[in-house]
């Protein structure tokens, strides 16, 4: 036992660098996939919590005020019936700050979507204009218990009295109303009503709805919404970074494993001899294979370790939705258990991949076998032999010195046509045809520092293509990290190109003059176009579910969508739809489609499919026109705004909200890309620890050319080259295995990295074709500070290993 820790002490000094950037890289690694797992957790069992409190309902059916809920509550597989409750849709105003929202009549705290109260108390039947707000609504407005707000347009007051988690949609600015309990007093006029189911069989959601719409009529729906929805857009962004953490984690989890098993590997090979000494003295193959896996299995639990106590302890510290997550993960049940199985898991798999290389260890023989003198990987090849001069190219050129034909073996570069040895030809009289026409031959050398050098880096073929695919694996994630980056920074940049053309959505009060109201948008100077139209739900075939109908521009002034598949909208009955809905009714491009608005049937014909960020993708979109034919007495409800270059929305918005009418709202336009603002956090870190575990594959491919090299250290000085060519060969090797690996991971990354961002895409329904790659600039750059830097740290050793001794050589070659 006492040898054999000196022996790892030995192997520790020996290889300090090594041992800090493997510890390092194992803790980002866990690191990264607590923080995923906390995504996850937070994602998922907030809502869930809540809903199960809540006894919420699986189904909210919107309908007219003659719908009976008697029915549906005699239907199988219906538990409970929330409501009817009576709504009307309105706008509330709270110290400068709009809201669409939808008034609901409840008497009591109803027992099915039970709100949970956070702040304040229920509606207090004495005080009829006292409400309470659902909590993304308050955060929304600002508004804590005891505020008033406004009814623009109206002189009415609304006091709030609590604030409460609710399981249904969450409020969304311009898309999703949202939810204020009132008294029924507070609903004098109600539009509609709503209607909540819970089943039995969650499962059986989109049956449950189609028997409900069958019972009500088809007439009498507005709007249907589930519990799969509201779970969706509760998780949002944090699943979506969750899984990409998850995933870089994961992949940089086995780039590092194959990194420890190929250092080991290479240590093996450069420590026979020690090997077989311990063996000779006692040492048993049980006990070499433990030193290498005790070892490394000690780097990876202190760097796992270490993860999981600053994750532990400075987790919810984190600035953003990182925080946010961790603080709620650590007060989940699981949590514990989370914290401990990650880094165990991590440090299980680096021990596995580390004993396959171990094992090596223990099946050498304690007598060392004699190495052949010739390198397995083959002789030089033809065109290495030629670039080195043992078969050489000679390019005639034309000179101006007139006189002898070539020159000595001076080391000038210009040789006659007899070679370097053969003297000048003597004087004849007779004028050489070469001198008179000022010919002469110039021999094409390559250096040899990088024939040697391509040589070694490739001679040896299963083990130079293992170590560039080692290699390639951390630079392939790195590469499909920085095509996120870019997919994330064009939403911002060129929100045009992914389904958000318009920056800004203004919404009248019913019955107003459209064209005033144009007139009003287009005469700011910062407005470059004003898109009317409609949006309204409308039942899909089967009526299992509800879907956004929108009417945007006109024939004339046709909307800008982004089109992935396809061509635009232009004849009659022509529409483009998102990827949800294509998902939705499993139809393509080029099929016909029916829905139902209302009593109405609407027979569209999809021409195109658009990149929809709204609404899961579950959105078809036409002319104002086109639903006008259906529907003459149809008006515009809505306004799509497209600035113009550099103008600011949020001032132009305030702009025209101080001087349009009392019911103008004025919203930007939600930009998917804002809630993963915390991803580019993400990605830097992420590259940052794939940068660490390329770097110690790029020190045990350093370590393992330098050794090798070794042997041919004394055939190198024998046939000429100085201390700097034989550092050259080294320098060279090292630089075209990383170039190899370079290039392939740009091969693989970019496709795989494009797969993989639209296949995201495609699950959340905004589509595929949302994906960029880097700009080439940036590719080369990242390669070139790779190559170059591969280069620059193999200077170092392998100018050191260039001046060795005479005796240390012959030593090493021993």
């Amino acid at each position: 036992m006492r040898a054999t820790l000196r022996w790892a002490h030995s192997d520790l000094r020996t290889h300090r660098g090594e041992a800090l950037f493997l510890v390092l890289a194992t803790a980002g690694i866990v690191a990264s996939l607590l923080l995923a797992t906390a995504l996850f957790g937070y994602a998922t069992n907030p809502w869930q919590r809540v809903f199960a409190q809540a006894r919420g309902a699986h189904v909210w059916l919107h309908t007219d005020r003659a719908a009976d809920a008697g029915e549906l509550a005699a239907l199988d597989g219906v538990e409970a019936v929330a409501g009817p409750y009576p709504t009307a849709s309105a706008t509330v105003a709270v110290r400068g700050t709009r809201a669409s929202v939808e008034l609901r009549g409840t008497a009591e705290r109803p027992e099915v979507g039970r709100p949970l109260l956070t702040a304040g108390h229920w509606i207090d039947p004495a005080d009829p204009d006292g409400v309470v707000l659902e909590s993304r609504l308050a955060r929304a407005l600002l508004a804590q218990p005891g505020d008033t707000l406004a009814l623009p347009g109206t002189p009415r007051t609304l006091t709030v009295l609590g604030i409460a988690d609710s399981p249904e949609r969450r409020y969304r600015p311009g898309e999703q109303p949202g939810l204020v309990w009132a008294p029924p007093a507070a609903v004098p006029d109600p539009g509609g009503q709503v209607i909540g189911l819970r089943l039995t069989d969650p499962g059986e959601t989109d049956y449950a709805v189609q028997r409900a719409v069958t019972v009500l009529g088809a007439g009498a729906i507005g709007q249907v919404s589930t519990w799969e929805q509201a779970r969706a857009e509760a998780q949002g962004d944090n699943r979506l970074l969750g899984q990409v953490l998850g995933l870089f984690g994961l992949g940089a989890l086995l780039a590092a494993g194959l990194a420890v098993h190929g250092a080991i590997g290479t240590r093996i090979r450069g420590h026979l001899r020690d090997i077989s000494v311990l063996k000779a003295i006692g040492f048993t193959p049980g006990q070499v294979v433990r030193v290498f896996l005790l070892l490394h299995l000690a780097y990876a639990l202190l760097g796992a370790v270490a993860a999981a106590a600053l994750t532990q302890a400075f987790g919810s510290r984190f600035p953003g939705r990182l925080g946010d997550a961790v603080g709620v993960w650590q007060g989940l049940p699981g949590h514990t258990v989370a914290l401990v199985a990650v880094p165990a898991c991590a440090v299980l798999f680096i021990g596995a991949t580390t004993g396959l290389a171990a094992w090596r260890a223990g099946r050498v023989p304690p007598v060392p076998v004699p190495r052949p003198a010739a390198a397995r990987g083959g002789g030089l090849s033809g065109a290495a032999r030629g670039a080195l001069g043992l078969r050489v190219p000679r390019v005639p050129v034309r000179s101006r010195v007139r006189g002898r034909g070539a020159r000595g073996a001076d080391g000038s570069g210009v040789r006659g046509a007899d070679g370097p040895g053969a003297p000048a030809p003597a004087k004849t009289g007779v004028p050489d045809p070469g001198e008179a026409a000022g010919i002469r031959e110039l021999e094409v050398r390559v250096p040899p520092a990088l024939v040697l050098g391509w040589h070694k880096a490739f001679a040896r073929r299963p083990r130079s293509l293992a170590a560039v695919a080692r290699l390639t694996l951390p630079l392939l994630l790195i590469v499909v990290a920085m095509s996120a980056w870019t997919t994330i920074d064009r939403f911002h940049t060129r929100p045009e190109q992914v389904g958000l053309p318009t920056a800004l959505t203004v919404r009248a009060d019913a019955g107003a003059d459209d064209r005033g109201t144009r007139a009003l948008l287009e005469r700011d100077p910062r407005v470059a176009a004003a898109y009317p139209g409609v949006e309204v739900a409308a039942l899909v075939p089967g009526q299992t579910a509800t879907i956004a109908l929108r009417g945007l521009g006109t024939r004339e002034e046709p909307y800008p969508y982004a089109l992935a598949e396809g061509r635009r909208a232009h004849g009659p009955d022509e529409a483009v739809a998102g990827q949800g809905l294509l998902d939705l009714l499993d139809v393509q491009v080029g099929d016909w489609v029916r829905m139902t608005v209302g009593d109405r049937p609407q027979i569209l014909h999809i021409v195109g499919r658009s990149i929809e960020p709204e609404n899961a993708g579950r959105v078809v979109s036409t002319s104002l026109d086109t639903l006008r034919e259906n529907d003459p007495g149809l008006t515009p409800t809505l306004y799509q705004l497209r600035l113009r270059p550099g103008a600011d929305p949020e001032e132009v918005a305030a702009r025209l909200a101080a001087s349009g009418p009392e019911g103008l709202e004025v919203h930007a336009v939600a930009n998917p890309a804002d809630g993963l603002s915390p991803l580019r956090g993400v990605v830097l870190g992420l590259i940052a620890v794939l940068a660490l575990v390329g770097l110690i594959e790029l020190l045990t491919t350093i370590g393992g050319t330098v050794r090798e090299g070794e042997r041919d250290l004394l055939a190198l000085k024998a046939i000429g080259l100085s201390p700097r060519q034989i550092t050259g060969v080294t320098v060279t090797a090292t630089g075209c295995t990383t170039l190899a690996a370079v290039l392939l991971a740009a091969a693989l990354g970019l496709p795989l990295a494009h797969w993989l961002i639209d296949a995201q895409g495609a699950s959340s329904g905004i589509g595929a074709g949302i994906a960029r790659a880097p700009s080439p600039g940036l590719l080369v750059a990242v390669g070139a500070a790779a190559v170059l830097g591969a280069a620059a740290l193999a200077a170092v050793p392998s100018a050191r290993a260039a001046r060795r001794r005479l005796a240390d050589t012959l030593s090493a070659v021993a």
